[in-house]
C-alpha cells in the first residue's frame, strides 16, 4: 500500500473510529513518556533508553493519526464533537508529560556531564608530575594528562 493510500484510508474512517484510533496512540505514547520519566528519575538511564524504540514507534502513529484529524478536522467536529474534545485534552496531557520529560532528561544530561567533568580532573590531576623544574615550580607533562575520556551527548 502506498503512502497516499495509507492516508486517504486513514481520511475515510468513520469519525469516532479515527478519533479513538488517534486516542489510543496518544495514550499509549503518554504511558511510554511517563515510564521513562519515572526510569530517568530513578537513574536507571539504561533502562529508559530501551523505551526508545518503542516511543519513537509510538509517536510516528500518532502523528500519522494526528494529522488526519487535521486534515478531517470540520468533518470530525461535526460527527464526533466529544471524541475531537477527548482528543484535545489528552493532546494537552501530552504536552505536560513531554515538557516534564524534557525536563528530566535535561536534568539526567546535565548530572551526567558533571560527573564525567569531575571524573576527568581528577583523573588528569593525577597524572600531574610531582616533581620541581628548573624553575622551582612543579612541571606538568601534557602528554601525561588524561585521554580518552569522552561526553556522548546523544542523551
Amino acid at each position: 500500500m502506498t503512502a497516499a493510500a495509507r492516508l486517504a484510508a486513514l481520511d475515510s474512517l468513520p469519525a469516532e473510529e479515527l478519533c479513538n484510533m488517534a486516542e489510543i496512540a496518544l495514550a499509549a505514547l503518554v504511558n511510554v513518556m511517563n515510564q521513562e520519566t519515572t526510569l530517568l528519575r530513578a537513574g536507571h538511564m539504561r533502562q529508559a533508553g530501551t523505551l526508545t524504540p518503542e516511543k519513537t514507534r509510538l509517536a510516528q502513529d500518532y502523528v500519522g493519526f494526528a494529522r488526519s484529524v487535521q486534515r478531517q478536522g470540520a468533518r470530525l467536529k461535526q460527527q464526533a464533537p466529544d471524541a475531537v474534545e477527548r482528543l484535545r485534552l489528552g493532546h494537552e496531557r501530552l504536552a505536560t508529560q513531554m515538557a516534564e520529560n524534557l525536563r528530566v532528561l535535561a536534568t539526567a544530561r546535565m548530572v551526567t556531564e558533571d560527573i564525567l567533568t569531575d571524573v576527568a580532573k581528577v583523573v588528569g590531576q593525577q597524572g600531574k608530575a610531582k616533581t620541581y623544574g628548573r624553575a622551582g615550580t612543579i612541571t606538568a607533562d601534557p602528554a601525561s594528562s588524561a585521554r580518552g575520556i569522552a561526553v556522548n551527548r546523544a542523551l
